[in-house]
């Protein structure tokens, strides 16, 4: 699963568990109601990040890598540079 985290007008992915993106949905849920608006899942990770009491285990599961992660990450570049090459044959005039 992937989190899309804004960080002053940047967008950012960070690759996440199942299990993890499930208990980041629940504390944004829960501070909607607390708040009373819309709270994304940017928000729900700063506020367990300043939270005085914190939560060292989601957070710890939240910002490590997935096993297999870096060598996915770069299969993916790979193949997407062969489809633009692809692409840039295909289209030309």
């Amino acid at each position: 699963y992937s989190v899309y985290i804004r960080y002053n007008d940047y967008m950012t992915t960070v690759a996440v568990t199942g299990e993890v993106k499930r208990r980041l949905l629940r504390v944004a849920s829960e501070l909607q109601l607390k708040l009373g608006r819309k709270v994304d899942l940017n928000e729900a990770i700063s506020y367990l990040l300043t939270r005085e009491k914190r939560r060292a285990d989601l957070l710890g599961a939240a910002s490590r890598s997935l096993p297999g992660f870096e060598e996915g990450y770069r299969e993916l570049i790979q193949e997407r540079r062969k489809d633009e090459g692809r692409a840039r044959g295909k289209f030309r005039a």
